[in-house]
């Protein structure tokens, strides 16, 4: 099978398309044909080998797992023994974090993971960024136990967390102010934000709202610039480390005076989630946003285009045509 490969920590350069071996189903398993993956920060971490908490989960010296791609959706071809949630001939897509494999023509995944029925109409390159920036979003929205009615301030409402969080929030219904650049304006309200701030023509953090949560969704501020934005016992969580790892620090620390206070939840992944996001999906609450997709042969661009830190939405890999 062609894979897209990676052997050494570094830039896009060190990726390679070439032919691998295709992987055998165990017991639980299934094995699925690939039609379309993402690229996403997830990858481009892990293929960077930065920050280098990372490198516990993917290998100190070098990656134990040679393709990366944590988002899928394909079609089954076979199955492990014991599989009975799943046949083949479904159409299917999933996340995988520390397997990894989206970027390779097949893969395996158990039956047991965050994989789940592609809900009809939805093509597959349309389904494949459905789960890992919503699933992100999904942790931090739980962990805050934000609620309907209260006030949520997105930091990054284009991104794949912060595109994910607005809708996600809104399906909630919870009142939704969102950032992002002049010219996505227009796209982030369709989403349903309630407001939208252009921080290239006002500081978000001065903003005379009250909000029971700030989720930053870019990592791009810190506490200490949106604590004035928070209502007392507000929560500001963010989907990165901060200056100095200050978050993990932050919320190890800020509960314990009781007032306004920083959470760092750590992600958990279960299928249940597969099956939340697969009903909002089908139901039309929520649809993930895309960017723009590359066949695989040009993987090299999708991955300096993500790290740029630039994307709207999510970057589609197309593996093979529909």
């Amino acid at each position: 099978m062609k894979a897209a490969v990676y052997r050494h920590y570094g830039p896009p350069s060190f990726v390679h398309v070439e032919e691998a071996s295709p992987p055998v189903p165990n017991a639980g398993d299934l094995l699925v044909r690939v039609f379309a993956s993402t690229v996403n920060r997830t990858d481009c971490g892990f293929l960077s080998g930065k920050p280098l908490v990372v490198r516990l989960f993917s290998g100190l010296r070098a990656p134990r797992a040679a393709i990366l791609g944590c988002e899928f959706a394909g079609e089954i071809m076979g199955v492990g023994t014991g599989v009975s949630a799943f046949a083949v001939g479904q159409r299917v897509f999933g996340y995988n974090g520390v397997k990894f494999g989206g970027h390779a023509e097949y893969l395996t995944i158990a039956e047991t993971g965050l994989v789940a029925e592609i809900p009809a109409g939805t093509s597959y390159e349309q389904a494949a960024p459905i789960i890992e920036g919503a699933h992100y979003a999904l942790n931090m929205i739980r962990a805050a136990r934000v609620a309907a009615g209260q006030n949520v301030l997105v930091n990054g409402g284009t991104g794949g967390i912060g595109s994910a969080a607005v809708q996600l929030l809104v399906q909630l219904g919870a009142r939704v102010t969102a950032i992002c650049a002049t010219a996505h304006l227009a796209l982030v309200e369709s989403l349903g934000a309630e407001r939208v701030v252009d921080y290239r023509r006002e500081d978000f953090t001065g903003l005379d709202n009250e909000f029971n949560v700030v989720l930053d969704a870019v990592g791009k501020s810190s506490f200490g610039r949106c604590r004035s934005l928070l209502v007392p016992g507000g929560i500001y969580v963010s989907s990165e480390l901060g200056t100095l790892w200050q978050n993990p620090v932050l919320a190890l620390t800020t509960p314990l005076l009781r007032r306004k206070r920083v959470l760092f939840p750590i992600p958990r992944d279960t299928r249940e989630d597969a099956l939340f996001l697969q009903g909002l999906v089908a139901s039309g609450e929520f649809r993930p946003v895309i960017d723009r997709s590359y066949p695989l042969e040009q993987i090299r661009e999708a991955y300096e285009y993500v790290a740029a830190g630039q994307k709207i939405g999510n970057v589609v890999i197309r593996m093979r045509e529909e």
